[in-house]
């Protein structure tokens, strides 16, 4: 603007009506004569460029009045000298805050720049990654394709060559991948079965040997394999229905192949003790289980229906015991074995064997006793009752249904601590005895003041002489030692006979002899199963009399 000054300076500019398109000033003389512009040496051209460039400048506005005309300022030589000063210092300070401004931005568009081709470069090596794994899929899968086709072209040639009875097949020396038979010459196959020469007849190729075609037989039934699939198992060929004849799992109650889950693996269930598989279904189709043995009736086959709803397999029929007076001789056994072991019960106590009903009701009426949930299959009463008692060994009539059962009331009267002995009818002969001994034990201990015994203490030491009984009857015939006879000091021990009165046992009742002895060895409730397990325990280690001497001092097992 400075320069602009200079070329005006000296003259004044005038207007038809005040307005101005440029600066004026007034001269020192103002009586001098007033030139137009027009009139001077400056080219015109220039001056109208001036004015432009002056009018471009944002900071330099001229004034205007309050009707909106523009005011002419006059000022002094000094004034604008000073004013081109400072005219010059804010040019210069523009010029530096845009050369400023422009390097900024320079600098902005050259990192947005970088950045756009750093993404350009990322997104550029992402899709050379994604076209790299592609073509390694397309690679493999075209490996596998080929592979399988080459696989398929050997079986078929093998199976054309097992076909073949004409004359040898032709080799291709420069091949060195035919397959395994092509490699043999005709003259050298020899059978893996019968380990004779093939020849040039028919032939099968697999388990990496070549056979006759009668050679290649299932190890089940011992006939030929004809069929293009066989099973396997311990490297010997199967028919796929001899194969699953043998090693699939058959249900032991319905004789069918157990089915597989909806995860397509067979399941199924089996007893801990007797092994017996069967579908997961039966235990939810109402399948029949021995009240006694526990196992799952097969299908088709017979069982006894008691009168309160149990079932009893005919195996455990056989030994079972149906009223009183045909347990008196099991009763007498159960007495003399307390006898043997030096805890002879002096009061003749009345045993009675009831029904399930007549049970539960004197249960209910004793105050004392723990009871073995949910069924409770023998009760020592020490309260006077009035009890049912099965007097006669009821029939077997049609549909395998119990009848002409014959009861009477009997009246309890207490003569000492125990009323009467009470067990639950129908239960094979070792199950009712080890209940026997069982309750026998709790009368012992009432008779020889034993009172307020904690549940896992009475209830462990009467598990444990019911298991001793058990073990007397499992071993009839031998020799049992007698733990309770042993000392602390001495380890020798009497020996108590344990034939059996009965005779000799089948081998299923030796078999349900020892899954009653596993029922209590393996029962999971506190009072029965931990109780027996530490009375178990205390015996074997301090003998019969010590464990039940230090019981009467503290009321625990030692």
């Amino acid at each position: 603007m400075g320069w602009l000054t200079k070329i005006l300076k000296g003259s004044s500019h005038k207007f038809s009506d005040g307005q101005c398109n440029g600066r004026y000033r007034e001269d020192r003389n103002l009586e001098g004569p007033r030139y137009s512009a027009e009139g001077s040496d400056f080219d015109k051209e220039e001056i109208e460029c001036a004015i432009a460039l002056s009018l471009s400048e944002q900071e330099h506005v001229i004034p205007q009045d309050d009707k909106g005309k523009k005011v002419i300022e006059y000022k002094s030589e000094t004034e604008e000298d000073d004013d081109d000063d400072d005219e010059d210092e804010d040019e210069e300070f523009m010029r530096a805050q845009l050369e400023a401004a422009e390097e900024e931005e320079r600098r902005v568009a050259q990192a947005q720049i970088e950045e756009e081709e750093k993404r350009r470069a990322e997104a550029q090596l992402e899709e050379i990654e994604k076209q790299l794994a592609k073509a390694r899929l397309e690679e493999e899968e075209m490996r596998r394709s080929k592979a399988q086709l080459e696989e398929d072209e050997q079986l078929a040639k093998a199976i054309q060559e097992s076909m073949n009875v004409g004359s040898p097949p032709r080799y291709d020396l420069g091949n060195i991948l035919q397959p395994y038979p092509f490699l043999i010459p005709s003259s050298h196959r020899i059978c893996a079965g019968c380990q004779a020469e093939i020849g040039h007849g028919r032939f099968l190729s697999c388990m990496g040997g070549v056979w006759h075609p009668e050679c290649f037989c299932c190890h089940a039934c011992d006939k030929p394999i004809i069929d293009y699939e066989f099973s396997m198992s311990g490297n010997r060929p199967y028919h796929k229905l001899c194969y699953k004849e043998q090693h699939h799992p058959k249900c032991d109650v319905c004789h069918n192949f157990i089915p597989t889950n909806p995860a397509g693996l067979i399941e199924y269930r089996a007893h801990p003790f007797w092994m017996q598989k069967y579908c997961p279904s039966h235990e939810r189709d109402g399948t029949p289980r021995c009240c006694s043995c526990e196992r799952m009736e097969p299908k088709d086959t017979k069982y006894l229906i008691l009168d309160d709803g149990r079932k009893l397999c005919l195996e455990c029929l056989d030994s079972a015991i149906m009223d009183t007076h045909e347990c008196q001789p099991l009763y007498l056994e159960i007495r003399e074995f307390y006898e043997g072991l030096h805890m002879k019960v002096e009061q003749q106590i009345p045993m009675l064997l009831v029904e399930r009903s007549a049970l539960n009701e004197a249960m209910e009426g004793e105050k004392h006793g723990h009871h073995h949930l949910p069924e409770t299959r023998g009760l020592c009463l020490s309260e006077e009752q009035t009890v049912t008692t099965v007097l006669r060994r009821p029939r077997i009539g049609a549909g395998y249904k119990l009848i002409d059962m014959i009861t009477e009331p009997c009246r309890l009267i207490r003569r000492c601590e125990v009323t009467a002995i009470l067990i639950l009818y129908g239960l094979p002969r070792l199950l009712t005895g080890s209940i026997l001994a069982h309750e026998m034990m709790h009368a012992w201990l009432r008779l020889n003041g034993y009172p307020n015994l904690r549940p896992e203490v009475e209830e462990g030491i009467c598990q444990v002489l019911a298991h001793m009984w058990l073990e007397s009857e499992t071993y009839a015939g031998s020799t049992l030692v007698d733990i309770a006879s042993s000392s602390s000091s001495s380890s020798s021990s009497a020996v108590v006979s344990a034939s059996s009165k009965k005779g000799e046992r089948s081998d299923f009742e030796k078999k349900l002899g020892e899954f009653f002895k596993h029922q209590i060895e393996s029962d999971s409730s506190s009072a029965y199963g931990d109780g027996f397990r530490q009375g178990n325990q205390a015996v074997l280690k301090h003998g019969l009399r010590r464990t039940l001497d230090h019981i009467r001092l503290t009321g625990t097992f030692p």
